[in-house]
């Protein structure tokens, strides 16, 4: 029998993908669709004091034009409008709602046509006059009004005066711009009517079942009314937590027409939708000249906007990796006229780890230290804020699997000191966190006599291999090949599950499918019982295991029973099991994953052109489930690396409140050109203390400390320090 757990497995969903045979939100189709295109605001911020759409109605083939004015009815308050991940403080932005213009291309009304393209066109029809209002989209200009938002971790001793009174301090601000998702799907919402009121909508979401409350909760309709699908999702990564307001106008267009719509955002208008906010970071490490940390501050200011509190951990991970008696973390909030920001990948660590480790080889170089031996001597083998010892902790080898790999040990320290040919080579390290988060989920298992399974959980999977490894965990806890299993994810109808972030759903769903697992093998075993003259008629339930189609004894291979004659003895043709799993708080010890990267990059010392032509990144993240799909998840979070540190911006033009770049064209991304080498070690860490599995979760590591990792090696090249992203040659040029 196969073993599937911890192999490099194929996508069990990978030739559905690549035949076309998947379809995603915007591609389900029925007899009278109706087509939606909006209509998005001119201004930043103000009043709609007139809108006309008598033009777009005089279009052919146009059936109607939803506005403020003339919508089906939506829910009124604010509480109606929290999806389950919405921040706690503010009030949800709610289109179509009212006459008020709270940030560019906000959406003011949907035209609703027989088809795409007369709707699109019908949109440029809407006439809208507008009172403006004063706006402000400029971080910097508003850094005065900056509050603080929560209370950040627990200060340890006295940073300011253990800083004052340190060998060696290094002071500086790290900038992080606001950047967009630029997912391939563009996010789409086709609305099915169902008649009577009922509707099926298929939205492009990381969270099926929290849609499908929301739109109950907006709408004021019966659980029982609404099913939300989403069996594949063409990237999301934080940009489908919440649901997006074209599912809202979707729904709101199919009760005005009572037929089914279709709504799929434009590339543009993807950029209306909430980015990665930008934030200015502050460090302050003080340290004795033999590199102990005496004193570490962290302080970040992040954007807002005006009607909702977003904010995420940027400054607690200091306390996780590094030791220091004297600490201090602060967290202030800026609000602008902009959308809500979102989680992007490793939100908080991605821009508060690229502060603190670029901050980390400031201090090296000014103690005329290693990069690593300076980590190696703070490194901390407990979370300082909490005070506990972590479940499995397997940094220090990752640097050391990391440098050798890597070759690290060549590095010559001096800054320009490494060349090929014309380019300067620069070589630069980093460290990455995250956490390994876990979350109650349901799996429902129904076995067939024939030896078949079909495992069933509302989980998303967005890209990350989910369909697979369930499969995986199935298949050898249910003793049956792969093939043998059938995923069925994304539906609001199956078993209970959270929105798909945080790296939790791996470890999550896993252990529910086996929990599930264990009462079919319970009932299993108790048909065995039953049968006449069973080899099995005295085994207890941890005595027997499920393998090759088979109810085996684990002391005795021979004492067997073949799942169908347990199941036509029992004259039972299925067995359908639904547990739900749950994981008890446990404060005794911080969950954590690690990783060590390395980054080579080669420097054009005249043109200031920058290109990463390797990277090593060793990851220790508990127990691997499938080496091959966890090798795809930390390769794609080094290129968005590669991206956060080179490419990605969204540029603002203040004096109209609006994006300048809002396209792939101009808002750039890393493209083949740009990625050379990488290399995906994964360090053995076995856990047994995070879950029974020893699942850690993949999702976000593998961007933390990537752009650092280049900004460190830039340096290395050229001398020159950027700290405010991403590094282009005109900063170069400086």
């Amino acid at each position: 029998m196969t073993n599937y757990i911890g192999t490099a497995t194929s996508r069990v969903d990978g030739r559905a993908k690549v035949t076309g045979e998947a379809k995603y939100a915007g591609e389900f189709s029925v007899s009278g669709l109706a087509y939606g295109s909006i209509v998005d605001s001119a201004i930043a911020k103000g009043r709609i004091a007139r809108l006309d759409t008598s033009e777009a109605l005089r279009v052919e083939g146009v059936l109607d034009v939803l506005t403020h004015q003339n919508r089906p009815t939506m829910a009124g308050t604010n509480e109606a409008w929290k999806d389950e991940v919405a921040p706690e403080q503010g009030s949800p932005f709610r289109p179509l709602y009212d006459d008020r213009i709270m940030f560019s291309a906000q959406p003011i009304a949907l035209v609703l046509a027989e088809d795409w393209e007369t709707a699109r066109y019908a949109a440029t029809l809407v006439r809208v006059e507008y009172e403006k209002q004063e706006f402000v989209t400029d971080l910097h200009k508003q850094r005065p009004e900056a509050f603080v938002v929560e209370k950040p971790d627990k200060p340890r001793g006295d940073a300011g005066k253990a800083f004052a009174a340190a060998s060696v301090r290094h002071e500086a601000e790290y900038f992080i711009p606001t950047e967009h998702h630029n997912p391939m799907e563009l996010f789409a919402s086709t609305a099915i009517w169902d008649g009577g009121g009922k509707l099926t909508v298929y939205d492009k979401t990381q969270g099926v079942q929290n849609v499908q409350r929301y739109l109950c909760s907006v709408f004021d309709r019966k659980p029982d009314d609404l099913r939300v699908i989403s069996p594949f999702v063409g990237g999301a990564f934080g940009s489908g937590l919440r649901p997006q307001y074209q599912v809202v106008l979707a729904v709101l267009g199919a009760l005005a027409l009572e037929r089914s719509v279709r709504l799929v955002l434009t590339r543009r208008q993807m950029y209306g939708l909430g980015p990665r906010p930008a934030s200015i970071e502050r460090l302050a490490l003080g340290a004795r000249a033999d590199g102990t940390l005496d004193a570490i501050t962290h302080e970040a200011i992040a954007v807002t906007s005006q009607f909702e509190e977003f904010s995420r951990n940027d400054t607690g991970w200091a306390a996780l990796l590094y030791k220091s008696a004297n600490a201090s973390y602060g967290h202030k909030l800026v609000k602008l006229d902009v959308p809500t920001s979102c989680d992007m990948r490793a939100p908080g660590a991605a821009t508060g780890v690229y502060a603190l480790e670029s901050a980390m080889d400031e201090l090296a170089v000014a103690l005329k230290l290693d990069p690593i031996q300076l980590r190696l001597r703070c490194y901390s083998e407990k979370d300082q804020n909490e005070d506990v010892p972590y479940t499995s902790k397997q940094l220090r080898e990752c640097y050391r699997q990391g440098a050798e790999t890597f070759g690290w040990n060549q590095r010559k320290a001096e800054p320009r000191s490494m060349r090929d040919g014309s380019d300067l080579v620069g070589w630069g390290m980093a460290t990455g966190v995250w956490e390994a988060l876990q979350m109650p989920t349901a799996a429902r298992i129904v076995l067939t006599a024939n030896g078949h399974a079909e495992v069933s959980c509302a989980a998303s999977d967005i890209g990350t291999g989910t369909y697979t490894i369930l499969a995986q965990v199935a298949a050898d806890t249910l003793g049956l090949p792969i093939e043998s299993i059938t995923v069925k994810l994304g539906d609001s109808t199956l078993p209970q599950a959270p929105v798909e972030g945080g790296s939790w759903t791996a470890a999550s769903a896993s252990h529910a499918v086996a929990a599930a697992a264990e009462e079919v093998r319970g009932e299993l075993l108790a048909l065995a019982k039953k049968m006449p003259g069973s080899p099995l008629a005295d085994a207890k339930l941890e005595q027997v295991t499920l393998t090759d189609g088979k109810l085996v004894s684990k002391q005795d291979a021979s004492r067997a029973v073949s799942i169908a004659d347990m199941m036509r003895h029992g004259k039972i043709d299925r067995i359908e099991k639904e547990r739900a799993n749950s994981f008890p708080e446990d404060k005794s010890h911080a969950r954590n994953t690690h990783s060590a990267v390395f980054a080579e990059v080669k420097v054009d010392e005249q043109l200031g052109v920058v290109r990463v032509t390797r990277v090593v990144s060793a990851v220790a993240a508990g127990r691997i489930l499938n080496t091959k799909t966890a090798h795809s998840q930390i390769m794609g979070g080094v290129v968005w690396g590669i991206g956060m540190a080179l490419h990605e911006e969204t540029v603002y033009d203040h004096r109209f409140g609006r994006i300048m770049n809002a396209n792939i064209a101009e808002y750039h991304v890393p493209v083949n050109a740009d990625v050379h080498d990488i290399k995906v070690i994964f360090v053995d860490e076995p856990d047994t203390i995070v879950n029974p599995m020893g699942i850690k979760g993949l999702g976000e590591i593998g961007i933390v400390g990537v752009a650092a990792a280049i900004a460190n090696a830039v340096y290395h090249a050229t001398g020159k320090r950027v700290r405010d992203l991403p590094i282009t040659l005109d900063k170069l040029q400086r």
